[in-house]
């Protein structure tokens, strides 16, 4: 493949049989980053709001399954959306559906088997959470769809993204309390946040197609938004903790995901594609710091 792209076929998916590979693709499993983001929520507020150890490692375990599936399944939802836009654009031309590797038949196929192993997982979890887990589905479908009609579509894939935070206490806890709300907005500010580094990769190529993002909203006052979303999702993040009165301690530790989200602001240059996807990948860092400010708060 020529130019710039994100697709990483030599990973540990070249050892896949050759016809299961463009699935990997589609799915990016071959990027567990995002895999990660969508995780990451899940362990803070389960991490917040479990009852015991070992429930809190099994609703680990399956968030963990849910958001690897759930992600690809949104993945294939959005490139399905996408396929023509996505041959425009010199980082996503290259992905299978926008190439012609498989037919939209085939994503839908796979999407049908993701689909069956994410309710598989949400079985396993109690009511609240089953309805949150299926509610989800609403902003997974239409994320797409934003970007074509306002300039904050980064607003619903935090929505989206976002949704482990609710559906996590939920599952940790058989309820929804308070400090779920500052936990979700928090996580939507800094979803917002990364996925508007992230979106400074298809600036130019955005603008010719007429998609629209935060990245092409804010181009040269985007160290701006993100000083506010990352400052809000520190503090939000900081007032589920004390709501769930954890110890200083951990309130004390969120100093270092601050730092680390400071950094991303001081480094970036919207115009170096490979350092905006470098400084979107950090974040995976950040959330496990904020998950341990959280683990050692509950001591």
């Amino acid at each position: 493949m020529n130019g710039f792209t994100d697709i990483r076929p030599g990973g540990w998916v070249r050892h896949l049989p050759r016809d299961l590979l463009p699935y990997a693709i589609l799915g990016r499993f071959d990027r567990p980053i995002g895999s990660w983001l969508l995780f990451l929520p899940g362990l803070w507020s389960i991490s917040l709001a479990s009852q015991g150890f070992f429930l809190g490692l099994w609703l680990l375990l399956l968030f963990g399954i849910g958001a690897v599936v759930m992600r690809g399944a949104g993945c294939v939802v959005n490139d399905l959306w996408d396929r023509k836009m996505d041959a425009a654009v010199e980082r996503t031309r290259g992905r299978p559906l926008a190439s012609g590797i498989l037919k939209p038949a085939d994503a839908l196929a796979f999407l049908a088997l993701l689909c069956s192993i994410g309710l598989l997982v949400l079985s396993q979890l109690d009511t609240t959470a089953r309805i949150l887990g299926i509610a989800s589905l609403v902003p997974v479908a239409l994320y797409p769809l934003a970007k074509r009609v306002t300039w904050w579509p980064q607003v619903v894939l935090g929505i989206t993204f976002g949704w482990a935070a609710p559906m996590g206490y939920a599952a940790a806890s058989g309820h929804l309390a308070w400090p779920a709300l500052p936990l979700y907005l928090g996580t939507i500010l800094w979803i917002i946040g990364y996925d508007t580094i992230y979106a400074h990769q298809d600036r130019e190529d955005d603008a010719l197609i007429g998609v629209k993002s935060t990245a092409r909203l804010f181009e040269h006052n985007t160290k701006t938004l993100l000083t506010v979303c990352y400052t809000g999702a520190i503090l939000l993040i900081g007032t589920a903790m004390a709501m769930s009165h954890l110890n200083a301690i951990g309130l004390v530790l969120l100093a270092l995901p601050a730092a680390m989200l400071a950094r991303q602001i001081l480094l970036l240059d919207v115009n170096n594609q490979p350092l905006c996807l470098n400084l979107f990948k950090s974040n995976r860092d950040a959330g496990l710091a904020i998950g341990l400010a959280i683990l050692i708060g509950q001591i």
